[in-house]
């Protein structure tokens, strides 16, 4: 081993590519890829709301016969899967982040899961009070419209554009399902909500392999 090779660069422009490369290197790993924190949720959305939409179709139709517990089973799986990856990937990226990054993150998390079981305990005394295509599109536009509020709350507190701008596409798809009613809000979401999320997270991942 060359013992100059730990001295540092006498040239400037060795040390600004010095600083730059180090940069990139903390910044790759602390940065999980965005892909793995869109997607998931993405693909949940389109085989999920999909499914709905098939089974659950407009004007009592069914435009693919399954059973009918299934569309809501495969969502709510789908669902859960993207929040372990998501917890996953989080915690091995930002476990070492210390300070008021780690308190935003740790609130933001806590406001998620409140807020998701609050609404959905409320839910649950009023939609057996339905009838059952009502009761449907309540819950979907409920959880949607909490998805978009939160996504847009993160990205004023994070400042971040692309999450905030999520959000706002999320809550405008959302309103646009359920003027149009039962049935078509699922096809609403699966088709502009969870494509929204896949193309969303691709432009992420480009933005960080810019900044990186």
């Amino acid at each position: 081993m060359n013992p100059d090779d730990d001295l540092p660069p006498t040239d400037a422009a060795a040390a600004l590519r010095l600083i730059e490369d180090q940069r990139s290197a903390t910044a790759r790993r602390l940065e999980p890829d965005a892909r793995l924190l869109y997607w998931p949720w993405g693909v949940a959305w389109l085989v999920g709301f999909g499914l709905y939409f098939l089974r659950f179709s407009p004007d009592d139709r069914e435009l693919l016969r399954l059973p009918g517990w299934l569309p809501l089973t495969v969502l709510f799986a789908l669902l859960l899967a993207a929040g372990a990856i998501q917890a996953v990937v989080s915690t091995r990226a930002y476990g070492q982040v210390i300070g008021d990054s780690a308190r935003r993150g740790r609130w933001y998390g806590c406001t998620w899961a409140l807020g998701s079981v609050t609404i959905y305990a409320g839910l649950g005394r009023i939609s057996e009070h339905l009838p059952e295509d009502v009761a449907g599109l309540l819950w979907s536009a409920t959880a949607v419209g909490l998805t978009g509020a939160l996504h847009m709350a993160g990205g004023a507190v994070w400042l971040d554009r692309d999450l905030f701008r999520l959000g706002v596409w999320i809550s405008v798809i959302n309103l646009a399902g359920v003027i149009a009613g039962p049935g078509w809000h699922a096809l609403v979401i699966a088709v502009a909500g969870g494509g929204g999320i896949l193309v969303a997270g691709a432009i992420a991942r480009r933005r960080q392999r810019h900044r990186q």
